[in-house]
């Protein structure tokens, strides 16, 4: 189905960075008649895989972990032909181009180390990427531009600034860009079924609990192994040593994995609370909006309470952050794994139809059924920007230590220089958006 050319740059570009045009070398090949190209019975399609021109071309980038997952499920779909593999780890792309070989029965699935090279593909459609957070905004602006629609994993951004530039990016080039984060509907039932059903009232705060920021890393060097191109792992992050523990995938928060540190993950407080904060805004009908404040509540005198955030929303609803649970109304509420709670006045309303995926197959079938129709996802680029925003200033909260207030018109802090340092981060070079 690739029909879809890449966008030639423009003076308004957003991405700066070498570019390698794997295009020229592809059309070179083909002029000289040195790649094959042979008509199978797969190709042609049967009664349960649709024929080549009408399955969706698709290529990953990160196939670790998460990476991993979100290959498996593209590669199980009929809709879908996977041709491309990027990853700066060999070990990962070779296991990710078995996982796509095996499925096909051939030895097709191309492999890279730099995801420009899949991006210069003309023939791939869309791109799913999972990796570590630093990259995102650079790769789905870059993808946006080469013609490509993005699955992109949570947390979608690192900084607020990158939110609005990878939405432009999306309207700009006509891409269809989907957040990762399946748990929002897929896991969060026993929450947003009952708020949209009324049951809860109007609803009036949402206590979430979840860690906190991410933390310097401090782990010394070692020898850079010779199956990581760690140059570019590192890409628009500071430059520091080589150590398993500072790019490991795990996904723990506590130390020795990438989600660890602030150079590469906003910590627990965006990676699980992408998740938390995504669903208590969903159960709340919250996805349009941002917050208009966050709100410093700073440590008991006592020691017995540490300090807290809340947010305030347009229309007075609040969402408090590890809120003491001493301070939280009684009520019934409801709960998802005590990680969410509900405050409603307990006055029934009238109920609303959920928001639900499009085609079939859970977010990974909206993401395809919207790349076909051109329909904006579920969990389009613009909510999830949304979402995030929320984290992102209660992180902000944490560090100045006093409260704050957000325009979401201009993307700034009202009046408050200091924290508008904090919007985004410098990057290493030619690493800039």
């Amino acid at each position: 189905m690739a029909q879809h050319g890449s966008v030639p740059p423009s003076s308004g570009s957003i991405l700066v960075g070498p570019r390698r045009s794997r295009r020229r070398f592809l059309q070179s090949a083909l002029a000289a008649g040195t790649v094959p190209y042979v008509i199978t019975s797969r190709a042609l399609g049967d009664g349960v895989t649709p024929p080549a021109s009408d399955r969706i071309v698709i290529g990953g980038i990160g196939i670790g972990n998460m990476g991993s997952g979100d290959q498996g499920a593209f590669v199980g779909r009929p809709d879908v032909q996977y041709v491309a593999v990027c990853d700066v780890r060999r070990t990962f792309r070779e296991k990710g181009k078995e996982r796509a070989d095996q499925k096909y029965g051939n030895t097709d699935c191309a492999a890279y180390v730099d995801f420009r090279d899949l991006l210069a593909r003309d023939d791939i459609d869309a791109v799913h990427i999972a990796t570590p957070d630093h990259w995102h905004a650079i790769m789905t602006i870059a993808a946006c531009r080469a013609g490509k629609d993005v699955y992109l994993q949570k947390p979608e951004t690192l900084t607020l600034r990158e939110g609005p530039l990878m939405i432009a990016a999306a309207r700009r080039y006509g891409r269809v860009v989907s957040g990762g984060s399946q748990r929002v509907l897929d896991d969060y039932h026993d929450i947003v079924d009952p708020c949209w059903a009324g049951e809860i009232g109007a609803i009036r705060a949402l206590d979430i609990s979840v860690g906190g920021p991410s933390q310097a890393c401090y782990l010394p060097a070692q020898e850079t192994p010779s199956d990581i191109d760690w140059d570019l792992w590192l890409g628009p992050a500071p430059w520091e040593p080589y150590h398993p523990g500072r790019c490991d995938g795990n996904f723990g928060t506590g130390g020795n994995s990438w989600r660890s540190y602030v150079d590469y993950s906003g910590g627990s407080l965006t990676d699980w609370g992408a998740h938390h904060f995504g669903g208590a805004i969903f159960a709340a009908d919250l996805r349009d909006l941002q917050p208009e404040a966050a709100i410093y509540h700073p440590a008991s005198t006592d020691g017995r309470d540490a300090a807290y955030v809340s947010l305030r929303y347009p229309g007075g609803v609040e969402i408090h952050h590890n809120r003491p649970q001493h301070l939280r109304p009684e009520r019934p509420g409801v709960a998802h794994g005590g990680a969410i709670q509900i405050e409603g006045d307990g006055r029934p309303r009238a109920p609303k139809p959920v928001p639900v995926y499009r085609g079939t197959g859970g977010i990974y079938g909206d993401f395809i059924e919207c790349v076909k129709t051109r329909q904006r996802p579920f969990r389009d680029i613009e909510l999830a920007v949304n979402t995030m925003t929320a984290p992102h200033l209660v992180a902000i909260a944490y560090r100045l230590q006093r409260s704050i207030t957000w325009d979401r018109a201009t993307q700034r802090f009202r009046d408050d220089e200091q924290a508008n340092r904090l919007v985004d981060r410098a990057r290493r070079e030619p690493w800039m958006v």
